[in-house]
């Protein structure tokens, strides 16, 4: 899907040539002469149309007006939430038309990154495993995106830097969303390749003889049963100076969990494919960084493998060694992204971080904690605690802080290793957080259990792409904040836009595949 910024005021919006014309309306409307107005205001006094957020009127070719559709969406206060549904109710008129191209026209103070993000999720229609046959048929797929602004230079930084982190909230969708036999580990590696494409990413793909060799026991302990290759990802993206410590994404990437030796009930297990929300997060966050191109270091790493009983697959009661030398007493093989996860959070510890980061759909306990709203957070530091808390809330994308006291460790002990992988049924995702604590050296660390977030079941099944936004937010907050510390005339200092471009540049993307 391509994005536009174009500068368009109400009055000049009836002359406007447009498939389809969304015209964005707060309760702090004010009719003015011009005909456009003279309509929303005709609609608002006659009680056809209400500003109330998410309330939609749509007509189509009105008298007046250029566009061949018009559909006017109440955003309430116009604050970020109100917009948020206003968009998505607009778009879920638009996608059930012919139209393939928008034109979203804003109000003055909007919140223009809002806009694009909600656009985006709305837009978003999951096509690649669907044919001509399916039914009931698939709506047009929406193309372009134009959003209108009275003031195009004003709004183009945060214009570019949310289209940024919608491409990369899309990646991850996608790729979360496809069938378990079309996202292998292999499948994954070779996205991952894909982004070296872009300037400043690198890649390095690790096969089974390559992780055997560093001694990731837990890894391979998991891909035992399975027949399908396991995968250790490795992308770099160097947006900082060369001697600046990155912050370290670890990915859970379990691209089918059956879960292994303790098999899970039957119902809803093809949700399983989810498992690996974490490294299609990582993904995601790459894939904007590509084009936000802050200046700040990443280091991206994805464990992935499937979580099958095959004839060599694990047991309970086995004991294995991960790359850290402990030794690990698996007392369920369903608890199988922790494993993955130490090896991976040992590794980190090469890059020297100055924060690490996992992302794991975890444990079903978080989910009963938090439910779909907000995503789990442990983190040993209070200060990167906050500036996660701070992002999550600027880019709609929350979590909740969660306990790590040294308490909730005492039932990970085990009779026969070092550290068992699961303890009792309370305070299981404390307990989950708590076993790859023991992985964690003395470096900041949080841990996202994304279990409740990371997709939708029912109807509205499928990936949400949580929580690129967020993770984008901190990187990007990290970046400005290195900047404004940064001594003058120090060019690896300067504060870029979202895009890096002049914030006076004009920029269009695509989210397209």
């Amino acid at each position: 899907m391509d994005f536009e910024l174009i500068g368009l005021s109400l009055p000049d919006a009836a002359r406007h040539k447009a498939a389809v014309l969304v015209v964005l309306v707060a309760d702090d409307f004010a009719a003015g002469d011009d005909a456009l107005s003279g309509l929303i205001g005709q609609a608002l006094r006659s009680e056809d149309f209400r500003t109330k957020a998410g309330t939609v009127l749509a007509a189509y070719r009105p008298a007046g007006l250029a566009a061949t559709r018009l559909v006017l969406a109440g955003t309430g206060a116009g604050d970020g939430a109100g917009v948020q549904a206003g968009v998505q109710a607009a778009l879920k008129i638009v996608r059930h038309g012919p139209a393939q191209e928008l034109t979203l026209l804003l109000p003055d103070g909007a919140d223009v990154a809002v806009t694009v993000m909600a656009a985006a999720e709305a837009a978003y229609v999951y096509r690649s495993t669907k044919t001509e046959h399916t039914q009931p048929p698939l709506p047009p797929e929406v193309t372009r995106i134009s959003v209108a602004v009275a003031d195009v230079d004003r709004a183009s930084g945060d214009f570019d830097g949310a289209v940024a982190v919608a491409h990369g909230v899309a990646l991850a969708r996608e790729w979360a969303n496809r069938p378990a036999n079309h996202a292998t580990p292999t499948r994954l590696a070779e996205a991952a390749r894909k982004l070296v494409g872009y300037s400043s990413i690198r890649c390095k793909v690790l096969g089974p003889k390559a992780v055997a060799r560093l001694g990731m026991g837990a890894l391979q302990a998991v891909a035992a049963g399975s027949a399908e290759e396991l995968r250790f990802i490795e992308l770099r993206y160097d947006g900082g100076g060369s001697d600046d410590a990155p912050v370290v994404l670890v990915g859970k990437g379990i691209t089918f969990d059956s879960g292994g030796i303790s098999i899970k009930p039957a119902a809803a297990m093809d949700e399983m494919k989810f498992d690996m929300c974490g490294a299609a997060s990582v993904l995601g966050v790459f894939r904007a960084l590509a084009e936000a191109r802050p200046a700040v270091n990443v280091v991206g790493l994805i464990a992935s493998c499937e979580n099958l009983p095959g004839a060599a697959a694990v047991k309970p009661g086995d004991v294995i060694t991960g790359m850290s030398g402990q030794t690990i007493e698996v007392l369920n093989t369903d608890a199988e992204g922790r494993l993955v996860l130490s090896d991976a959070l040992t590794y980190a510890q090469r890059f020297k971080p100055r924060a690490v980061i996992d992302i794991a759909t975890l444990t079903g306990a978080c989910v009963i904690a938090l439910g779909g709203v907000r995503s789990g957070l442990f983190c040993t530091d209070d200060a990167l605690a906050d500036a996660l808390l701070q992002a999550g809330e600027a880019a709609q994308d929350p979590c909740w802080r969660m306990p790590l006291d040294d308490a909730y460790a005492k039932d990970l002990r085990s009779h026969f290793a070092d550290v068992a992988n699961v303890a009792g049924r309370p305070a299981g995702a404390v307990t989950a957080a708590k076993f790859l604590q023991c992985f964690v050296a003395d470096w900041p660390w949080a841990h996202f259990d994304i279990a409740g977030t990371a997709w939708k079941t029912g109807d509205a099944k499928g990936a949400t792409g949580r929580p690129v936004r967020l993770l984008m937010q901190y990187l990007l907050d990290q970046a400005d904040a290195a900047a404004d510390t940064a001594p003058a005339g120090n060019a690896g200092g300067k504060r870029k836009t979202a895009s890096g471009k002049d914030a006076a540049g004009r920029a269009s993307g695509s989210t397209g595949r």
